[in-house]
């Protein structure tokens, strides 16, 4: 493995520059993704159908997958992996029912009346990769809190096998989280189904879920015009804080397990140290530990690929530590520090936070509760993961009374005459005659 780049006490205008995501790929996919795009848009199931020969190598007769069919294809799962599915929901469940939203209603003045309803997505998308790590877990981290904000549809898209069915696990946790339709589709060709709509396929409101490049971009152009999505999203990416009383073997399990995403993610050590030379010795012995666990992995290659990207950051002070976290603003933050208290009340930018050494990423992708669908690229510095909120708009209603506009009505006049919008004067200006003569 090659050694971890060593950054020392970076000042935060060089943060950015020095820990910069990888680009593996810069040609833009942007042209390719349009003309997927519109093919769907014009030729429907059709295209679904030859893009699924085109990628994925399987022969479909249709894109969707029948209840009858899921079902069988769920029976195949092992019953040691149906019942962690099972226990994994439970806590996903519970968690996100704990969010359901309460709406306030708040008098502002008398007779003025103002409050907020939070209606559920009426269709929703959630799209979920395949191809060599079926992510069944994300069917769960999805269609679980859909299912409880009672969105009326969900339409789970996957890609087919070569076989032309659809993975079992993924199959079994769409069959117990309410998915109300499975298409056999992947790629952009199924984010413009799930946006647009085809003869089989019916449009939805927002869509969820993450993707490759091509997922990434379809995303993009399809909110631009159509529809909404949850989040932008790209490579996975983890960051762990350290110090000399860490278990080093821990972190070095946590970067690797970040590392076998893909060759484009990236995995980021912050060391706070007392001197440079204890931080070198610390990043050494995460090195060698990383060799030693490395060994033992089925995906090496995309690990070794991702670690060519890998960082080690000294510094000498948990502001300094903080500076470097919320700069950077990672998607995963492990604090493996027996005192993460500190640290802790200083982060601001991150998409999910990991305390102490026992509590490793792994949880929250699979079991723990916490969604695992989160910002990326820096964008948890504005957006935040998937919640039971997302599957919800917010409509604001206002009740105001004869009395209510009385009181209120000339401040309203005086601030749209200050802005020259005599329409909108007049149209309280009418309304304060009117109680006027009913009072005569």
């Amino acid at each position: 493995m090659d050694r971890i780049d060593r950054i020392v006490r970076p000042k935060q205008s060089d943060i950015g520059k020095l820990l910069c995501r990888p680009q593996l790929e810069a040609d833009s996919v942007s042209d390719t993704v349009s003309r997927i795009i519109e093919t769907v848009r014009r030729d429907g199931d059709r295209a679904l159908v030859s893009y699924a020969a085109k990628f994925d190598g399987a022969v479909i007769d249709s894109v969707l997958v029948s209840r009858s069919e899921m079902l069988k294809m769920a029976a195949k799962v092992d019953p040691a992996l149906k019942n962690a599915i099972d226990r994994a929901a439970q806590n996903i469940r519970k968690f996100h029912e704990a969010q359901k939203p309460t709406d306030e209603r708040v008098e502002t003045e008398p007779g003025v009346y103002c409050w907020r309803k939070s209606i559920p997505l009426e269709h929703v998308g959630i799209y979920i990769p395949g191809g060599s790590a079926p992510l069944f877990s994300t069917v769960l981290m999805l269609a679980i809190p859909a299912q409880l904000s009672g969105c009326e549809k969900v339409v789970l898209a996957t890609p087919p096998r070569s076989d032309g069915t659809i993975d079992p696990a993924i199959c079994y946790a769409a069959s117990i989280t309410g998915v109300t339709t499975m298409v056999a589709a992947g790629g952009a060709q199924a984010i413009a189904a799930l946006a647009y709509g085809t003869e089989s396929v019916p449009a939805v409101d927002k869509i969820f879920g993450p993707g490759n490049r091509f997922v990434t971009e379809a995303k993009q152009q399809v909110a631009a015009s159509q529809c909404a999505i949850d989040m932008p999203a790209g490579p996975s990416e983890i960051m762990v804080v350290v110090d000399r009383h860490s278990n080093l073997s821990f972190v070095a399990a946590d970067m690797l397990s970040q590392a076998e995403h893909g060759p484009d993610s990236q995995s980021i050590l912050v060391v706070l140290a007392s001197t440079e030379e204890e931080g070198n010795e610390i990043v050494d012995t995460v090195e060698r530990n990383i060799e030693i666990q490395a060994e033992n992995l089925s995906r090496k290659t995309f690990v070794e690929s991702s670690l060519r990207h890998a960082k080690a950051v000294i510094v000498t002070s948990v502001e300094e530590c903080a500076l470097v976290v919320n700069t950077y603003a990672p998607e995963h933050l492990i604090i493996n520090l027996a005192d993460f208290v500190e640290l802790e009340q200083m982060v601001r930018n991150a998409g999910s936070v990991f305390l102490g050494q026992w509590a490793c990423e792994s949880a929250g992708d699979y079991a723990s509760g916490t969604n695992h669908t989160l910002p990326t690229a820096g964008w948890a510095r504005s957006y935040s993961g998937v919640s039971l909120d997302s599957f919800f708009k917010k409509i604001t209603f206002q009740r105001i009374t004869k009395q209510g506009l009385v009181s209120l009505g000339p401040s309203i006049e005086t601030l749209a005459k200050a802005e020259s919008l005599d329409a909108h004067a007049n149209a309280v200006r009418i309304r304060l005659e009117a109680s006027k003569k009913d009072q005569s």
